[in-house]
């Protein structure tokens, strides 16, 4: 599996900031209105609009309007792609970066 380290860096970057940690555990357990999601915070409706955009960008969480409100969810295959790149990263595997290239000092 190929990893797209920069891609993978803005999924991380995302996640860095607890709220937005905190969003992504509470819409592992289903859809959630911005409403609901507010109420979990000591926040403003920008400030959860602000997260669910850096969220939405990275393609961790999905959208939708109904009527006046915004709908969330977690976007489960991106979310698993994440896991999988980072096991790649942290496993050490036939296919692992630090096999491609033979250490310089050996050869000295």
């Amino acid at each position: 599996m190929k990893n797209n380290y920069e891609e993978n860096a803005k999924v991380l970057k995302a996640l860095s900031d607890p709220n937005r940690l905190k969003i992504i555990d509470i819409l592992s357990c289903g859809e959630k209105c911005a409403c609901d999601l507010l109420e979990s915070f000591n926040f403003t409706q920008p400030t959860l609009s602000h997260h669910m955009k850096v969220l939405m960008e990275c393609g961790l969480v999905l959208s939708r309007k109904e009527g006046n409100w915004s709908y969330y969810k977690l976007h489960t295959t991106n979310a698993n792609r994440l896991i999988l790149n980072l096991m790649n990263i942290i496993t050490d595997t036939e296919e692992c970066i630090c096999k491609q290239k033979e250490c310089v000092c050996k050869n000295n």
